[in-house]
């Protein structure tokens, strides 16, 4: 069953509740404004928000408390108790009771999302060393959204308002990215980034590029041949097929010089490799996407920063976008389900792709 309501219902999870995730949470949803454009649910305890709260003073932030998701107030932001037990709150700190509830909020969450009650979800951040439990098998949020939703793949996106950078690979070794680098894998990582570009973003002849794995794509194979024998070879043969997929490209160049300003997208081979270029030029707005899922779900991109964690000294800003990224997609996924429902539309895409196969 699907929510009915005028407003989209977003469930948002705390993330580890000793980082700033409680924090930007209150931030972003004390502005009223963000009520005339959802409902959020926010999966956590009345006692770690009154805990929060009583931190971010300079807020007025008001909250009604459930434990049905039927009766939702969609004037206010609304609590969905997961835990009615004491906990350990410090900001700031690694600790074990951190991990346990952010994996806690996130799993109800997901639960509720799967059986139909919430729209869409926007995750705030957790910590690797803390949620490495055995109810928690995964190295982080996008492979569990990738086991629990039953996809074949699923692919990283981060992007702002002039970037998307998408990962190959994720949170791997660079030891072992040379390895993951394959065929298999650059060509369905392409499919799904080609397909949301179409489907969630609107860009109906997505133009791509694709960094190499090598300093300088390998200088002709000079400096390793992946560029040579895995890369360019399917880039190749993607543009034959009447895709818009070009490189190799070496990455501090296209970077540096502004390349990514000339493609809708662009695919790095590794996470230090697209996200050390894309937070640059990001500069703190960007939005962390699933692609490959049937449901929405979206994050900043943004760790849990210990470091300034309980000081009120968190930046909501990504957090925020991530939300309203989270209801364009939403919107646009909607939009494209809906021309793809009007057989002339459905005929033209039908008939592009027969054309890029041919």
């Amino acid at each position: 069953m699907q929510p009915n309501h005028d407003k989209p219902v977003i469930g948002i999870t705390t993330g580890d509740i000793n980082g700033i995730g409680t924090e930007v949470i209150i931030k972003t949803f004390s502005d009223n404004r963000m009520l005339e454009l959802c409902t959020p649910v926010i999966f956590a305890s009345n006692k770690v928000i009154n805990y929060y709260r009583r931190i971010v003073t300079e807020h007025a932030f008001n909250f009604s408390s459930t434990k049905d998701l039927t009766k939702l107030n969609p004037k206010q932001v609304n609590i969905f108790n997961c835990w009615d037990e004491e906990v350990p709150i410090q900001p700031g700190v690694l600790t074990d009771a951190g991990g346990k509830y952010a994996i806690r909020s996130l799993m109800v969450a997901t639960q509720c999302l799967k059986d139909g009650q919430l729209d869409a979800i926007v995750t705030a951040p957790i910590h690797k060393s803390n949620t490495n439990i055995p109810d928690f098998p995964f190295t982080g949020h996008t492979p569990y959204f990738k086991d629990k939703f039953g996809a074949k793949d699923v692919l990283m996106i981060l992007y702002s308002k002039n970037i998307r950078v998408a990962l190959a690979t994720e949170h791997i070794p660079i030891s072992k990215v040379a390895a993951s680098i394959t065929k298999e894998l650059l060509q369905s990582k392409l499919a799904i980034l080609r397909e949301t570009l179409i489907k969630d973003f609107g860009i109906d002849k997505p133009k791509i590029a694709v960094l190499g794995l090598n300093p300088h794509a390998g200088d002709e194979g000079q400096i390793g041949n992946e560029e040579q024998t895995i890369i360019k070879p399917l880039v190749d043969q993607l543009r034959q097929g009447g895709q818009l997929v070009f490189g190799p490209y070496s990455a501090d160049a296209f970077f540096g010089h502004g390349s990514y300003t000339q493609f809708d997208a662009v695919l790095a081979m590794y996470h230090d490799q697209g996200l050390v270029g894309f937070k640059t030029l990001a500069q703190g707005d960007g939005v962390n996407y699933t692609a490959g899922l049937p449901i929405i779900r979206t994050s900043p991109d943004h760790g849990t920063a210990f470091d300034i964690a309980g000081k009120n000294i968190a930046d909501a800003t990504s957090f925020h976008e991530a939300v309203f990224q989270c209801l364009d997609l939403l919107r646009q996924r909607k939009e494209y389900a809906d021309n793809t429902a009007n057989p002339l539309r459905r005929g033209r895409i039908e008939k592009e792709k027969e054309e890029e196969t041919a």
